[in-house]
């Protein structure tokens, strides 16, 4: 071999810091073949059988084929499109093991049921086409027919939620929660009765959202009493509940009475529901929103203000 150094499989095993065996196998396999045979028939390899070895092994350590190796060594393909095709690939991995993850850790902090961890991994693994189909359908069976088209349209633009093509595992895992939420007759009831009772006294011209009008004006009004430490049942809250029906006013079409009243109570009782704030906060963290204020607060004290009123 015009005095070229050659080893022996061993050799060329220690010197690259693998195995004889693995040395074999890639040897077997064509990707590192001999240079040469000694006397005795056994393999003999050069210099660029180090290299060849040492790249092999890199490659197959980051996860390529061997039939794509062999490719790359003998021309037929770039490196740099086998590289930028196994990026593509490890992606999708990444991509399916971060929902995996998320799904077993939300599966974890639920103490979910087998037939509720079963929902999760199916809710998980959809593709962004199912996803889309998914939210439609619930948008469509929440808010269908309630309202023009362009006000329609705004209510259900302001609820869609929106999975990015790389989620973190909080965007899988709140994604899971809100597709089962959505998926509750109960709650889409819930949200359609909103949508109506928003609409019927919407201002025309105004981009409405879902409640905007009635919970701003019950934060405006309670967030002081609730500062102050007022009970919602107590005389100094008489005061308070009459500029709240005052301002309700247009949205109820009545005055303070105590059928106004009843209706405002059955009003903010739905707005009050935990699913509803749940669901926004779920598609924010979707979304990638500031977390919503949470009205529960102010919502409650004026529910039980309602209440002590009516029912005495």
């Amino acid at each position: 071999m015009n005095g070229h150094t050659l080893y022996s499989i061993g050799e060329l095993a220690r010197r690259t810091g693998a195995t004889v065996k693995t040395v074999r196998f890639y040897s077997d396999c064509g990707l590192v073949p001999p240079a040469d045979r000694s006397p005795a028939g056994y393999r003999l390899y050069d210099n660029g059988a180090v290299a060849r070895l040492d790249f092999v092994r890199t490659l197959r350590d980051l996860g390529l084929d061997l039939a794509a190796i062999r490719k790359v060594l003998d021309r037929e393909l770039a490196l740099s499109e086998v590289a930028e095709a196994h990026a593509d690939a490890l992606d999708v991995q990444i991509r399916i093991l971060r929902l995996r993850r998320a799904v077993l850790t939300a599966m974890a902090r639920r103490g979910a049921t087998p037939e509720e961890a079963t929902l999760m991994h199916h809710l998980a693994q959809l593709s962004e086409v199912e996803r889309q189909r998914l939210v439609g359908e619930f948008l469509d069976a929440a808010f269908s027919g309630v309202g023009t088209g362009s006000m329609l349209a705004g209510i259900m633009r302001s609820m869609t939620p929106e999975l990015p093509d790389n989620p973190d595992t909080e965007q899988v895992q709140a994604w899971v929660e809100l597709a089962e939420l959505s998926q509750d007759p109960n709650f889409r009831a819930l949200l359609r009765h909103m949508a109506e009772e928003e609409l019927a006294g919407h201002i025309h011209g105004a981009t409405p959202a879902l409640h905007s009008d009635l919970t701003a004006i019950v934060r405006d009004q309670i967030a002081p009493a609730l500062a102050a430490g007022i009970e919602p049942a107590s005389l100094q809250a008489d005061p308070i509940v009459a500029v709240l029906m005052t301002r309700c006013a247009h949205l109820l079409d009545c005055g303070d009475d105590a059928g106004a009243r009843c209706r405002l109570l059955v009003r903010l009782e739905r707005v009050n529901d935990p699913r509803r704030e749940r669901y926004l906060s779920l598609l924010a963290v979707i979304n990638g929103w500031p977390e919503p204020e949470s009205l529960r607060p102010v919502l409650d004290w004026a529910v039980h203000a309602l209440r002590a009123r009516i029912h005495g």
